[in-house]
């Protein structure tokens, strides 16, 4: 019998059911409360740069310096680019000077900001890119200034697409948690890798996996109910 093959025996799968019912439980709090922070703080620093993209083009709505546009382009390319796992290790100096360690669930929300937050500001600027430019127009031609203009009619408007963004955002970022476990970050990933893959005990890795793919599928559930119903398109 291979070693693959012995990790399902009825002993390992006993084993297996005893660390889900003892170790799962805080790794799935653990795993929700950093993915639902770090969504947060990413939304939070990537809607405004999101905003800039559009607003700030040389045919937005408040033109900026090209230089500085071009900027603003290249350092979200370069973080979107660095694989995850290899930026974990290049902000740990940053993760350890806002929370004082790059070990567990807390600290990895410092690379998963780090990384989301590019990934969510694409996320609102290809949004706010599918409005009509002539609403926009409309409400240039009515007076209303930039700020208004951003935040009485581009960001209602484009609400339903933005929560459809803000759903895949969260969905990724709840993938890099699992990944943040290789490097010491907690939660499901820790659990898969520590008592699942280092063990050979792959029914936990399942079972970590399984409950990863279930708690994708309720963020997702929420994000597309709640966009149809704030979608105006949609007749109630």
């Amino acid at each position: 019998m291979n070693q693959f093959a012995k990790a399902f025996t009825p002993e390992k799968l006993s084993e297996a059911w005893h660390v889900f019912l003892t170790e799962f439980p805080l790794g799935l709090w653990e795993t929700v409360y950093v993915t639902l922070l770090a969504t947060l703080f990413a939304i939070l620093l990537g809607l405004p740069l999101g905003i800039l993209l559009v607003t700030g083009d040389e045919k937005g709505i408040r033109p900026m310096p090209k230089p500085l546009m071009k900027v603003i382009n290249v350092l979200i390319n370069f973080l979107r680019s660095v694989p995850f796992l290899i930026l974990i290790v290049m902000v740990i100096p940053l993760t350890r000077a806002i929370v004082g360690t790059s070990i567990g669930s807390v600290a990895s929300i410092v690379p998963l900001v780090v990384a989301a937050f590019p990934f969510v500001a694409r996320l609102v600027e290809s949004s706010l890119r599918e409005l009509d430019p002539n609403i926009i127009e409309m409400a240039q031609s009515m007076g209303a200034s930039t700020w208004e203009i951003v935040f009485r009619v581009m960001l209602p408007e484009s609400v339903p697409s933005l929560i459809t963004n803000f759903t895949l955002a969260i969905t990724t970022i709840l993938g890099y948690t699992a990944m943040s476990g290789a490097m010491g970050g907690g939660g499901l990933g820790k659990i898969a890798i520590n008592y699942g893959y280092s063990r050979y005990k792959y029914a936990v890795l399942y079972l970590a996996v399984i409950v990863l793919v279930l708690l994708v599928q309720v963020f997702q559930s929420i994000g597309t109910r709640l966009a149809s119903r704030l979608d105006k398109r949609i007749k109630k």
